[in-house]
């Protein structure tokens, strides 16, 4: 199944942060999904700014959600339980 968010919503569009009130360029997707209710092969993308990707990955972390941050332009095909790397400088 894969990614079940269109970064790109609109034809050369520039993906905007999924932080609440923020307009900055995404420069990160923080993929995620719930397993209670998602299979391995379902992931969710928040897309993030600099300022807002830890935020949004720990908030989905702190929820014991797998979670696993890659550049804006990395697909994930599946994001099983254990996932909690992140990819990039850290996040």
């Amino acid at each position: 199944m894969g990614a079940t968010f269109d970064l790109f919503t609109e034809p050369g569009a520039t993906p905007v942060c999924s932080r609440a009130g923020c307009s900055s360029t995404a420069s990160w997707r923080v993929n995620w999904r719930n397993p209670r209710i998602h299979a391995a092969d379902r992931v969710k993308i928040w897309a993030a700014c600099d300022d807002h990707c830890a935020f949004l990955a720990d908030y989905l972390r702190s929820r014991s959600f797998p979670v696993q941050v890659t550049g804006i332009d990395e697909d994930l095909d599946a994001l099983d339980d254990t996932t909690a790397r992140v990819a990039g400088d850290g996040r």
